[in-house]
């Protein structure tokens, strides 16, 4: 490995971690403010979308100002294009936000990094892309782990809300497992940074419609911390690590990427512990070696 290739490796890697970890932080502010603050999920999801846009639009209009292109995109591939910024930003968030009404922050995060399992079934099913063996050994130690993981909470007598947060959490890692399945074709015509601030102006749109239509709360009420913890989830949890992680991901690979972020899950736990006095005993730490192990197969496999 030349020196050149080493640095643009170990930068890539630190842009990835950083990514993940500043990523791990959503889920516990989240969290934080359904404890302390009586705010509803769309009215959380549509202030983190609205502080999130202009940093979007900004970069969105210098792109196209630095790198001007003769790339159009037809009526078909702006309904794939809304059809994505539906799946992606908008359900797979909207499931999230509401999931975590009801679980923990940490146990939030090991349902939806199981997403590339997601990807990997789904491919399977409807694209006929084969699955080696060693992809089946790595589903079956997923799961297991997600079973392990619940075990504590299920033995305390939670079932209710716990299976119902967990289904929401699963749902969200299914869309945003569509969401990537279906994005392969526009990233390459208009590339990462173009189609990632496409995705998010429509997912913003469709979360204001959908807090129009069923919210009777005002946005402007809340105390200033909402604000202040919002704009902090859409500037440092939403736009610079979707950035940073997209960046790595050409350096080093999605696989190697796969790896370094799996740091995601453990930052999460980390900080609920932290912040929110989450506890996490033997069963769960268990269960979150057996999710991260099982992933990291899939992803180097698929790499």
């Amino acid at each position: 490995m030349t020196s050149n290739t080493n640095t643009k490796y170990i930068v890539g890697a630190l842009l990835i971690f950083i990514g993940a970890v500043m990523f791990a932080g959503k889920a516990v502010i989240v969290k934080w403010l359904y404890i302390h603050h009586p705010i509803d999920t769309v009215s959380l999801l549509a202030l983190r979308m609205l502080f999130s846009l202009p940093f979007y639009i900004v970069i969105l209009v210098w792109n196209k100002w630095k790198y001007p292109s003769d790339i159009r995109l037809t009526q078909k591939e702006w309904a794939w294009m809304l059809a994505i910024g539906l799946l992606g930003y908008y359900l797979a968030s909207f499931f999230d936000f509401w999931g975590l009404q009801y679980i923990s922050a940490g146990l939030e995060r090991l349902v939806l990094f199981i997403y590339p399992t997601l990807v990997l079934i789904i491919s399977a099913i409807f694209f006929k892309k084969k699955i080696e063996k060693i992809q089946y050994i790595a589903l079956v130690i997923t799961y297991l782990g997600i079973v392990l993981a619940f075990v504590p909470e299920i033995k305390m007598g939670m079932q209710k809300n716990l299976l119902l947060g967990a289904f929401l959490i699963f749902l969200s890692a299914l869309t945003y497992a569509l969401y990537l399945i279906g994005n392969g074709e526009m990233v390459k015509k208009i590339g990462t940074t173009l189609f990632t601030c496409y995705a998010m102006l429509i997912s913003t749109a469709m979360v204001i419609i959908h807090y129009l239509i069923t919210s009777k709360t005002n946005l402007m009420h809340y105390v200033p911390v909402v604000y202040q913890q919002s704009m902090i989830m859409a500037v440092f949890c939403t736009v610079i690590p979707s950035f940073l992680v997209s960046e790595g991901i050409q350096r080093v690979g999605s696989g190697n990427a796969a790896i370094i972020g799996s740091i995601g899950p453990m930052a999460t736990i980390f900080m609920a512990t932290y912040f929110l006095n989450e506890t996490f005993n033997n069963w769960q730490i268990a269960g979150t070696l057996f999710i991260l192990i099982g992933v990291m197969m899939i992803s180097v496999k698929k790499q």
